[in-house]
């Protein structure tokens, strides 16, 4: 700018004895022989259009936005977007928390250990809300998803070293959930698992197609009102179960019974903590919200109610399958498996509550394979700079879902085995995300504080030792 121009805004716009201009105004200033600048004050945001012009120095206020009579002010537009519009990246990502991964080892836990691992689903879920947060934290301050700053920040050849494990998770979590859809189809309606994982397959490219031609708002309410068929369908039962709340309480006191427990705890944590949510997280926010420094703020303040209550509904779906197994179906047999856990709800709560229990799994399959290859697509446009349509990325990945499917394998042991593999991928995202989240260089006056940081890095500590706990017991068969 040059610098009679910065005089004549100081004497006319910013601390002159002209008004400056207000929220939603505009101040036109023009000088003989000077360049001419309009600034638009906007949202917080000065917006400056240059050009030429003559005259004498003016100054002109023309009021661009006028407040209709019964609209609310601003702060309570704000405040009721806090509460409502801004929402839904968080409940997208939460989906990842109810996936039949979930189902099968919440049922177990509850019908082998009755209410004795409460514990751990609170803490698992506390640890998932601050994760959470600082995923998509990230994503608002920085306006880049996980992967992408991974990509810039890394080497070629670690950049696809780092890409080849995560694409591996991706899969691993698409594997768990055409499985579980498929299952939830076979119970049903009897049909092959093959050609329930097609179905799956084939309903989630349509949900992906919400996303891809009509934008992510409508892609969250869609994801969204399945997480409200799964909340129905996984928690119906409890309402007719008799659940000793007692027992319950004691559940929350930290404790176990044996290696066999702690195997379990460790899977359960394991199917809690994903990988791909870290991942998806920061691009939903920055995608949703977009990169807005001056609104920072507000949209960090809306991203922790989106964060908290979204969570707390996962947790309360995770509780609530728990105790309906630990209360319905502790000791009866045969309940190690999800189509062995619909049998025993059927048979002790009534056949409602079993098909409502399917129409849940069959919910949470297409839910979470579809924010799963949405997840995919980020790691791999964040790391390889490279775009797949959509549609096309749900094809190839349903291949080896469907391969497995038809080789006869056990569902349930794949399901195991995906969980591993799951586990395998999570020091690589939670280390990450808390190390940049941490990085005032990065993050501004938005890095966390260092009460913040010792606590998520306790937290990373866990995690990563619990599922090495699982990976060596699942492989040396312990317990």
């Amino acid at each position: 700018m040059m610098p009679h121009l910065d005089a004549a805004i100081g004497v006319v716009g910013w601390g002159s004895p002209y008004p400056a201009p207000a929220r939603g105004s505009r101040a036109v200033l023009a000088a003989t022989g000077f360049v001419v600048e309009e600034h638009r004050v906007e949202g917080g945001v000065r917006r400056v259009t240059s050009g030429k012009s003559s005259g004498s120095l003016t100054c002109v206020q023309d009021r661009l936005l006028t407040r209709e009579a019964g609209t609310p002010a601003p702060s309570a537009r704000r405040r009721a977007g806090v509460r409502s519009w801004l929402w839904g990246p968080a409940f997208v990502a939460a989906i990842a928390y109810v996936d039949p991964g979930n189902v099968a080892a919440n049922l177990t836990a509850g019908a082998r250990y009755g209410y004795l691992l409460v514990w751990v689903l609170v803490g698992a879920n506390v640890m998932a809300l601050l994760v959470q947060y600082l995923s998509a934290k990230t994503g608002l301050v920085i306006g880049a998803s996980l992967p992408e700053l991974l990509g810039r920040r890394l080497r070629r050849g670690p950049r696809i070293a780092y890409w080849l494990q995560a694409e591996l998770v991706a899969a691993a979590t698409d594997l768990a959930e055409v499985l579980g859809g498929a299952i939830a189809l076979q119970i049903l309606f009897g049909l092959p698992l093959v050609w329930g994982g097609l179905i799956v397959g084939g309903v989630s490219m349509l949900l992906l197609m919400v996303q891809s031609r009509s934008g992510q708002r409508p892609f969250e309410f869609v994801v969204m009102g399945l997480l409200l068929v799964i909340t129905v369908g996984f928690m119906a039962g409890l309402f007719v179960s008799d659940v000793s709340w007692p027992e319950a309480a004691s559940g929350l006191v930290p404790r176990f019974a044996g290696t066999e427990s702690v195997l379990l705890a460790a899977s359960m944590l394991g199917a809690t903590v994903m990988p791909h949510a870290i991942y998806v997280h920061s691009a939903l926010a920055r995608d949703r919200h977009g990169h807005r420094p001056a609104e920072l703020p507000r949209l960090l303040r809306a991203t922790r109610w989106d964060v908290v209550a979204s969570m707390l509904l996962a947790g309360a779906v995770n509780v609530a399958m728990l105790l309906l197994a630990a209360s319905s179906l502790q000791g009866m047999g045969g309940t190690d498996s999800i189509e062995g856990a619909h049998s025993a709800i059927s048979g002790t709560l009534g056949p409602v509550i079993g098909t409502l229990f399917a129409v849940g799994l069959l919910a949470s399959g297409l839910a979470s394979t579809s924010v799963g290859c949405y997840a995919g697509a980020t790691i791999m446009s964040g790391l390889l700079k490279v775009r797949v349509p959509m549609l096309a990325r749900r094809a190839i990945t349903l291949i080896p879902a469907l391969a497995i499917l038809a080789t006869g394998v056990n569902p349930t042991w794949a399901l195991v085995l995906s969980q591993v593999v799951l586990s395998l991928g999570i020091p690589f995202a939670l280390a990450p995300l808390v190390r940049l989240s941490s990085d005032p260089e990065l993050m501004g006056g938005y890095a966390n504080p260092p009460a913040l940081r010792i606590v998520a890095w306790i937290v990373v500590g866990l995690v990563v030792l619990l599922n090495l706990a699982l990976i060596t017991l699942t492989l040396t068969g312990g317990g």
